[in-house]
């Protein structure tokens, strides 16, 4: 039938971890409701799903549980969905005039795959070439943390994280590459603990060979503190 070739389509593209936009998936009225009343409605979902599965929630340990889902849903791991919390990207003159390349690496991602709401744990390496302003070191931190914070696929991230630090800086001058363990490959499914994704997004003059291979390079760098 149609409808489960449909079906059996979208479990493929789900299990193949593929992406089908450069976007996140958001409804035009995401945001209609209070964080607030999201959180009581996703609670009385989760209770759902634990009751279903037969769980006692009026035991000690897990009675508290579906707040406590529903409460980092919103606030935490999903919070990056909500543009209010958008990290402000404070650029400065580059008054000393640093023309090199600047590279913040080993920035720690925590994300969600929106496949199977499994952690994407891993490192993102960022850079960029100043064509006159500069940006706050944190503030590159921030920017990754902001897009990894909701349903996300790996490659639509890194994207993402180049394209705000380009409006930000005013230049087509910036890199993102990506190194990641995906628990939906980790710990379901094949079950391979040991792979891990790379993602890379090159702007500017990081399509040229040799910059691109700096800044390759310096991520490899094993500096001890």
């Amino acid at each position: 039938m149609k409808v489960d070739k449909i079906l059996n389509d979208i479990d493929e593209m789900g299990d193949a971890h593929a992406g089908s936009s450069a976007v996140n998936p958001l409804r035009d009225d995401a945001f209609e409701i209070s964080d607030d009343e999201k959180i009581e409605l996703i609670k009385k979902d989760v209770r759902n799903i634990l009751d279903t599965l037969g769980m006692d929630l009026e035991d000690d340990s897990i009675k508290g549980t579906p707040q406590r889902v529903a409460k980092m849903f919103v606030n935490e791991i999903f919070s990056g969905l909500h543009p209010k919390r958008k990290p402000k990207a404070s650029v400065f003159e580059n008054k000393y005039k640093y023309g090199e390349m600047l590279v913040e690496k080993n920035i720690t991602v925590y994300s969600t795959c929106e496949h199977h709401l499994l952690p994407i744990v891993g490192k993102a390496h960022v850079a960029y070439i100043s064509n006159g302003t500069v940006i706050g070191l944190s503030k590159m931190n921030r920017i990754v943390d902001y897009y990894a914070k909701r349903p996300q696929v790996q490659e639509r991230m890194t994207m993402q994280i180049v394209q705000e630090l380009q409006n930000a800086l005013g230049t087509p001058d910036v890199a993102c590459v990506i190194d990641a363990k995906h628990l939906c490959v980790n710990s379901r499914g094949i079950r391979d603990i040991e792979s891990s994704t790379v993602t890379s997004e090159f702007g500017g003059a990081f399509k040229e060979k040799e910059v691109r291979r700096e800044f390759l390079d310096y991520i490899k760098l094993d500096t001890s503190f």
